[in-house]
């Protein structure tokens, strides 16, 4: 189902091409006038973002976002300003707004904006449940031991207020679980945001995180706030926490202690009534022996500590993860009856999935694609292992590594297409992450690719001949 957004604004000539903009990404978009017909729609029907200009007739942009997040705390709002009133925004924002715009702005920002907050939207929204069945499309999947251990430490996290740490392999399903761990808490009627320590630079995590004063560094042009202030009365969720600069752990650890920070370049002493829940993959034992990570921040987080089983640990999962992960992408590649051997579900319950659950959904998804529209063969399931581990093998290996290990098969006469096959295997895995993030809309994924969509289509059309 396609996520519904609100748009408020009352220029005729704007309200139209910001309505056609959003609505090529895939989205439906309702257009108002005024912040009244806003608040009565949102309270009529479902939206999962609402955009709107700052400056409106009758109600301002700034009571609609007080009004809003006194009534539907957890919706994204958008706000687009003009220059002059870039502080009233910053006011707004404080009072639970997920981001501004500061007119002109190109149309990649506003999508990319949009993008964020649907996503945002989601992870509040969109419920996680226990131990759902293959008809969910979403949810914590699975009924071995190690999972109703797993729901238990869940039901346990959530009856606390305490500081979450879960510790798990990489593709285990950490964020399914610190979103399960909010939804079930206290705190659920309370924003959820989610921050990737290891996808932002470091130069701009501390930024990122506590927010910076106008003026704190050369482009600090205007006041900015941070994760924390957005998710006031609610959760912060901290994904790879082990990638956190030593120096912004010790700001964190400040925060957890005292409940309160300062803004990067500020004075005034804010509050933070968050609860945190952290992530890693790290071993971060090791990493505090190696000065990596500090001790006393370590107990700090983990006061609840949650681990998720990999998924050798819980192979009697697999056949329902797979029949979960068929039901999820039939609809996404039209395969109107979806079906499997059981030859196929038994040569995917053998493998050992180093990448875990994210990898055996990405080859239930290309053994879909490569059997379409017959039912999975065993020979369709192998052909997307080899797939993967191909294409994982850049991921797993640095570059330059993966590299080597190609051109030492070549040698050895394995293999005689090294240029092409590594060309095709970073392309396959670039495109179907891009898809995958873009939530299957190729549009999306070609601009964030910088290629047009025929190109993309046409990519896609020879890798399912191949």
């Amino acid at each position: 189902m396609r996520s519904r957004i609100l748009l408020i604004e009352d220029d005729p000539g704007a309200g139209t091409a910001l309505q056609k903009v959003i609505k090529a990404e895939g989205y439906e978009v309702d257009w108002v006038t005024r912040g009244e017909d806003a608040l009565r729609r949102v309270a009529e029907q479902g939206y999962q973002l609402v955009v709107t200009d700052l400056k409106l007739p009758g109600l301002s942009g700034l009571e609609l976002v007080r009004r809003f997040h006194a009534s539907h705390p957890k919706l994204p709002l958008i706000l687009m300003t003009a220059h002059g009133t870039t502080e009233t925004a910053i006011e707004a924002m404080k009072f639970g707004a997920f981001e501004y715009l500061t007119k002109p702005f190109e149309v990649e920002e506003l999508l990319s904006v949009v993008a964020e907050g649907v996503a945002s939207s989601l992870k509040m929204s969109e419920p996680v449940p226990l131990g759902a069945q293959g008809s969910e499309v979403r949810g914590l999947v699975g009924r071995s031991r190690p999972m109703q251990v797993l729901y238990k430490e869940i039901g346990r996290a959530a009856a606390t207020s305490a500081t979450v740490l879960i510790r798990g392999a990489t593709g285990t399903g950490k964020e399914l679980v610190a979103r399960a761990v909010y939804q079930h808490s206290d705190r659920s009627d309370r924003p959820f945001v989610a921050i990737n320590c290891a996808a932002i630079p470091q130069s701009l995590l501390e930024s990122e995180l506590f927010g910076h004063e106008r003026g704190a560094f050369t482009s600090a042009a205007v006041q900015r706030i941070g994760r924390f202030e957005q998710a006031q009365g609610g959760t912060l969720f901290l994904d790879e926490i082990g990638d956190l600069p030593l120096d912004t752990q010790v700001k964190l650890l400040r925060v957890l202690q005292e409940k309160a920070f300062h803004r990067v370049g500020g004075d005034r002493l804010l509050t933070a009534d968050v609860r945190v829940i952290a992530a890693t993959h790290r071993d971060l034992d090791a990493a505090i022996q190696q000065k990596d990570f500090r001790e006393d921040l370590f107990y700090r987080l983990s006061v609840v500590t949650i681990r998720v089983p990999t998924l050798s640990e819980r192979a009697e999962d697999i056949p329902e993860l797979v029949k979960h992960f068929i039901q999820k992408y039939a609809p996404e590649l039209d395969i109107a009856s979806p079906s499997i051997q059981s030859e196929a579900l038994e040569a995917l319950s053998r493998h050992p999935w180093p990448g875990n659950v994210r990898e055996l959904e990405n080859v239930v998804r290309r053994s879909l694609l490569l059997a379409r529209p017959l039912a999975v063969s065993a020979a369709h399931v192998r052909q997307a292992l080899t797939t993967s581990s191909q294409t994982g093998a850049p991921a797993a290996l640095p570059h330059a590594a993966y590299v080597q290990q190609l051109l030492d098969r070549a040698v050895n006469g394995e293999l005689v297409d090294v240029y092409w096959r590594m060309v095709r295997e970073l392309e396959i895995e670039l495109f179907t992450q891009a898809m995958q993030r873009a939530d299957g809309n190729q549009t999306k994924a070609a601009r964030w690719l910088g290629i047009t969509r025929l190109k993309l289509r046409e990519r896609l059309a020879e890798w399912e001949r191949s």
